[in-house]
């Protein structure tokens, strides 16, 4: 168990969208963080509406400013990203401290990157690293493990599934999202077979979830699912699980093209003057947003996450869906309830954790209920 009792908790990238959000449920909940960024005046102006909060400047740029946050114990929350850009010194800090690290990111490529690369110099420093604490994947994992946990021993494989209905009135999501969308279109993405990854474009699985009354399509992504489900069922849950897969469905009917689209994506990334167009051109699609999500899209959007377990011939042997209103409250509140936590309590193991390992699915099944998610029950 990581943690002293009343570890420091800081919050780096305090001053952009998601940060903001994430300070205030913070306080919300009594917490007094460390907000940590690179604008002071911005730094100030926000702890002062929040009361006062203590600041640090720290920025990218200079590794050892963000070095400087974090002691031995203490907890870490990042939401700078883009991460494959910006997400690196607050990770390694974390590392180097021996500290406990949350950070916001929905990017597959770099959650890859915490538990392969940095994983194992986190279990020889005594950090503990939990990655995409937020919309992006905790809900699906928790989905997946319930799902998991109720079909048992039988589970050959789990899907897990993210979506959202409604969502009209303008942007629904932050130019820090987009930016993060355009960063990864061509970036390799993985599932999970017989305990290993597997390495494929994103979109390359396409598949259909009953979700408030309807069919809905889905593309296959990477997440953590691929990580945190084989752990679990590798404790005697399922000792005979050979599949993890995670589908996003926010792209509604162009999921199917999103998924023809995965068999030319490779070819692009191997031809620099394609990849560059795309990646460009995506880019300044998201330099011309605002920097908010419409208030409007996210009180009318509302979200859902399924965990469906499969027995060996294919049968359903359970299916957990849960919902949630506004993806950005569930970021925040869920690493405000997780920062709190680990700050008073720690966390279950070093290295490169998952919320199911960290925490336990009882106490994050509490946790992820403060945050409002919540199960839909099953049709009698």
């Amino acid at each position: 168990m990581l943690g002293p009792m009343t570890a420091k908790i800081v919050l780096f990238g305090a001053t952009g969208y998601t940060g903001a959000r994430t300070a205030e449920a913070m306080t919300r909940r009594g917490l007094r963080p460390v907000l940590a960024g690179r604008s002071p005046e911005r730094l100030e102006t926000l702890a002062q509406r929040l009361g006062g909060l203590p600041t640090a400047r720290a920025d990218v740029s200079d590794p050892a400013s963000v070095r400087a946050l974090v002691d031995r114990g203490d907890v870490l929350v990042s939401t700078v990203g883009p991460f494959a850009r910006f997400g690196a010194a607050a990770v390694e800090a974390a590392v180097d401290a021996g500290a406990i690290y949350f950070d916001s990111t929905g990017e597959p490529p770099f959650i890859r990157s915490v538990f392969e690369r940095y994983g194992p110099e986190a279990e020889r420093s005594g950090a503990a690293l939990l990655t995409a604490f937020g919309n992006d994947y905790v809900p699906g994992t928790l989905a997946g493990a319930l799902a998991l946990t109720e079909a048992g021993v039988a589970t050959a494989s789990v899907h897990t599934g993210y979506f959202i209905t409604g969502g009209q009135g303008g942007q629904p999501f932050s130019k820090g999202t987009l930016n993060s969308l355009a960063g990864t279109l061509l970036e390799p993405m993985y599932a999970w077979r017989d305990g290993a990854l597997l390495d494929e474009p994103a979109g390359r699985r396409y598949r259909a979830f009953t979700v408030a009354g309807r069919a809905r399509p889905a593309v296959s992504i990477g997440a953590t699912e691929q990580f945190a489900l084989p752990r679990l069922a590798a404790t005697g849950v399922a000792p005979r699980l050979r599949e993890v897969d995670v589908y996003l469905g926010w792209f509604g009917p162009a999921s199917k093209a999103v998924h023809l689209g995965s068999r030319v994506t490779p070819l692009i990334g191997r031809t620099p003057v394609l990849a560059n167009a795309l990646t460009g051109f995506a880019g300044a699609l998201a330099a011309r947003a605002s920097d908010e999500p419409s208030a409007a899209a996210l009180a009318s959007a509302t979200s859902y996450f399924v965990g469906e377990a499969f027995g060996s011939a294919g049968q359903p042997l359970a299916r957990v869906l849960l919902t949630s209103p506004d993806g950005y409250a569930i970021t925040a509140d869920l690493l405000a309830w997780a920062a709190d936590r680990a700050s008073t309590q720690g966390v279950q193991g070093t290295g490169a954790l998952d919320a199911v390992s960290a925490f336990g699915l009882e106490a994050l099944t509490a946790g992820a209920a403060e945050a409002n998610i919540v199960p839909i029950p099953s049709p009698a």
